[in-house]
Formats: structure tokens, C-alpha cells, sequence
């Protein structure tokens, strides 16, 4: 067989792709190339259909369910048990369009899914049948019907084994205890067993200057254009000063461009800057180089010539 020949057209699938502006550099028309070609990688058979599938006891609706025009509905039916749970006996299936209009009730079992003629993005809607269904009021979604195992804070208190107790040791004998210095703690004994000549590094110690890295916030303000090393992240400067619910010392508040920070702006409860979820940071100086550092151009090519 020819293998360069085009496919049948009932495989072919066609949409829109708005013509890019002749400015456009070539990188982005090979992305745009890149993006919108078919690589085939599922072998899809002219008789395959992709269906939604909801049901009448769950909030959850299952995308793009791979069926055959040519399964009967009682394959449907057997092939859906494994996705809802519901007994193929208790089911009723409602076929509806794309605009979730009723198109037929799928009753009889020895009628083939192609009968009625289903489109892709079409949905078969479940209602269950089963007066002990599991899944009703929610019994396989809401975690909050699970019995949990609970104890007393009498109980847990009378534990010689708690976790409380446990961490209250650890502070009493190293007040400067924390889980990080633990899991350093068990890194380095594994170290030490596999390699004899290993020497852990000294623990740092704690910082009590509260004018630790004054020096560096000198030049530092509120609105610079910053970047962020290691790492190369960018962002602005929006805060500079002392956080003491933190640590001893000088921080700087950052806006990064992008969502790759940890925070609002807000420390323990306290707002220090306004910015959107995850696009907050707080750093030390020393990680934070304020100059010309604009937002970087995500589609921005050497090649582009506007």
C-alpha cells in the first residue's frame, strides 16, 4: 500500500486556523504547524465515536469515552459498569446532543450504538436504577460520609508514643530542632554508611542580627525590575524590610511575572503586598539582583523582523 497517500476523507477532521500575520517569524509558524498537525497517534476506525457520560447519582462527568458505532447497547452498558459502577441490569440510558437535548432512550439492548446515528461530543446520560445503589447521596463522592477513626485529646494525651510528645523532646533537647535539620540528620547517617570518608557539612548558624544584610537593601526599592538567582526568575521588587515573624534580618517582597511563587503577599496572616496567587515570593538579598531585567518574551525570537 501506498503509505503516502492521503487518508479517507471520513478520517479527516477539519477547523479554522486563523492565517498568522506576515510579521509572524517562522519559529511560531512551526509551532503553529507543530501544535495543529494530526500525528494519527491513535488510530481512530471510522466507526469510533467520543462521548460524555454523566449519571444521575454522581457530580463527576466523564470526557471523551472511546465507543464503537457497532457495540450493542448491552456492550455499551457493560463497558460504562467499569466507569459509574452501576450493574448493567439497573441502568437507563439517555442519548442527548450537544446541546443537551434528549435524541432517544437506548432501552433496547440488541440495538447497536449506530442505530442512533450519536455525534462526536454527544452524551449518554445514566440514570441508576438500583434502590441500593452505592453511589446515591453521594456514597462514592463525599468523603464526608466515610467513618473516620477518631481519638479524644484525653486519649491521645495518655499515648506514650504521640507525636506531640515526640517533637516536645526533640525541642527540649536542641531548641533549634526543626524537621529539616532531622531529615538532614538521617540523609547524612545514610551517607556515612556508604561512604566512610563522608563529612557532613556544620549546621549554619541561626541568624540573630536584625540588621542581617542591611547593606544589600541599600539600593533596593519598591517598583525595581528584579531577577532572581539562582533560577533566572523575574519579577518586581514590592516589599523591602524586616518580617521578625520569619527570621531576624532584612527580606525583599517580589511579584514574579509568572505563577511560580508561593504566596499573596501575605506572611502568617500578615499582608505585606497585593498581588494574584502563587505570584509572591519573599527572599533574601542576596538572591534578588534588581536592574534591567524586562519580562521575558515567551514567543520572542532572534529571527523576528517587525
Amino acid at each position: 500500500a501506498d503509505r503516502s497517500a492521503p487518508k479517507s476523507s471520513a478520517l479527516r477532521f477539519s477547523c479554522w486556523v486563523p492565517q498568522p500575520p506576515h510579521q509572524m517569524s517562522d519559529t511560531l509558524n512551526q509551532l503553529r504547524d507543530y501544535v495543529t498537525y494530526d500525528s494519527g497517534g491513535q488510530a481512530r476506525s471510522t466507526s469510533t465515536v467520543l462521548l460524555h457520560v454523566t449519571h444521575s447519582n454522581l457530580k463527576a462527568r466523564m470526557f471523551e469515552i472511546r465507543l464503537d458505532r457497532h457495540m450493542t447497547i448491552e456492550s455499551v452498558k457493560d463497558k460504562l459498569r467499569s466507569h459509574c459502577g452501576t450493574g448493567s441490569a439497573y441502568m437507563h440510558m439517555t442519548l442527548l446532543d450537544e446541546n443537551g437535548q434528549v435524541v432517544a432512550d437506548m432501552m433496547d439492548e440488541e440495538l447497536k450504538l449506530g442505530y442512533f446515528s450519536p455525534c462526536d461530543g454527544w452524551t449518554i446520560h445514566i440514570t441508576d436504577l438500583d434502590p441500593h445503589s452505592l453511589a446515591a447521596n453521594g456514597g462514592l463522592e463525599d468523603v464526608s460520609l466515610v467513618k473516620k477513626y477518631e481519638i479524644s485529646e484525653e486519649d491521645y494525651a495518655k499515648r506514650e508514643d504521640n507525636f506531640r510528645k515526640w517533637k516536645g523532646n526533640k525541642k527540649q533537647a536542641d531548641p533549634t530542632w526543626s524537621f529539616q535539620k532531622e531529615i538532614k540528620a538521617a540523609q547524612d547517617r545514610q551517607k556515612m554508611k556508604l561512604d566512610p570518608t563522608y563529612v557532613p557539612e556544620p549546621p549554619k548558624a541561626p541568624i540573630t542580627d536584625d540588621e542581617h544584610m542591611a547593606d544589600l537593601v541599600a539600593s533596593m526599592k519598591v517598583g525595581d525590575r528584579c531577577q532572581i538567582n539562582p533560577g533566572g526568575k523575574r519579577g518586581v521588587v514590592a516589599f523591602v524590610g524586616k518580617i521578625p515573624a520569619i527570621a531576624p534580618g532584612w527580606w525583599v517582597g517580589v511579584q514574579y511575572d509568572e505563577p511560580v511563587g508561593k504566596n499573596d503577599g501575605t506572611v502568617k496572616g500578615s499582608r505585606l503586598f497585593e498581588c494574584p496567587p502563587n505570584y509572591g515570593g519573599f527572599l533574601r538579598p542576596d538572591k534578588v539582583e534588581v536592574g534591567d531585567f524586562p519580562e521575558a518574551d515567551l514567543f520572542g525570537s532572534d529571527d523576528d523582523d517587525i
